[in-house]
């Protein structure tokens, strides 16, 4: 097979001729559902910035300690938005190893990870993939499969891994944002980690990866994690606030980090049981 035949896997539809950051970053995660276009931009990215393979083992981790923290406030359902392809260490293996009831709804545009999706979560009852898109809230929400799965008057953990930064401002990510936490019950966690120019050794570098993600279908916003608190509204962000990945309550100190995972902020918000006064529930 040459390096631009499709491969059987490979729906119809999908343009395997323009690189897609969810199968960049299964490349990233060595994962195999991927085309030669999509591993040629990754490898640029990696040429240009080192230390992406460290970014993303790290927005990994940072995930699972996130889930931890859900999971030990007594969450039992996920709603992981932009999942991409699930890779080893997904969000259903983590949850269901720690509660086997545990209920997750993956939700992604990318045909390639919907279908891989299906194929992966096969005879789990507790785990789907919803075909829609974060840009419009209500075709998460109101979609069948997350319908079928969660009860919204129960609290929800809201993963927001590693998908906001494919927001434009245009896109209104705050207003989006809002939609789905007003869906939530009382009691609800929102995960976010998000690609930033701050804090790590290379911002040339995340500036040159910049310029590779424009060429995909989802080019890469840098924020800080001042541009990040408004995704926040209406949650109480938790201890240690919005940082940089690795010091997100780690689990054992951080002297070997590598310098280049600085370049990911993560926060993790709980929708307040009472509204404090002043803050609104409609749209920011």
């Amino acid at each position: 097979m040459t390096e631009t035949a499709r491969p059987s896997w490979a729906p119809e539809d999908v343009d395997i001729t323009k690189p897609n950051a969810s199968r960049i970053y299964d490349y990233f995660l060595g994962g195999s559902h991927n085309f030669e276009v999509d591993r040629a931009a990754a490898r640029a990215a990696v040429e240009a910035m080192p230390g992406i393979p460290a970014i993303g083992r790290a927005n990994r981790a940072v995930m699972h300690r996130a889930l931890r923290f859900a999971t030990d406030r007594g969450i039992s359902q996920f709603l992981d938005i932009g999942s991409g392809i699930p890779t080893f260490g997904s969000v259903h293996e983590a949850v269901q190893r720690a509660r086997p009831d545990a209920r997750v709804v993956y939700v992604d545009n990318d045909p390639v990870a919907v279908t891989h999706s299906r194929a992966v979560l096969a005879g789990n009852d507790n785990a789907t993939i919803a075909n829609a898109d974060l840009r419009d809230p209500s075709s998460v929400l109101d979609h069948p499969e997350t319908r079928r799965l969660l009860d919204f008057d129960r609290p929800v953990a809201l993963m927001l891994v590693a998908i906001t930064h494919f927001l434009h401002d245009g896109d209104r990510p705050t207003e989006i944002i809002a939609a789905l936490r007003d869906a939530l019950a009382p009691g609800s966690v929102v995960v976010i980690t998000h690609a930033t120019l701050e804090n790590g050794p290379t911002p040339s570098g995340q500036e040159a990866v910049q310029q590779i993600y424009r060429r995909t279908t989802t080019p890469l916003i840098m924020r800080s994690a001042t541009e990040l608190e408004p995704f926040f509204a209406g949650f109480d962000l938790v201890d240690p606030g919005i940082v940089p990945l690795p010091h997100w309550r780690p689990d054992t100190p951080d002297d070997d980090l590598d310098p280049a995972t600085l370049h990911g902020l993560a926060g993790v918000g709980v929708k307040p049981l009472r509204l404090r006064r002043g803050v609104s529930r409609g749209r920011t």
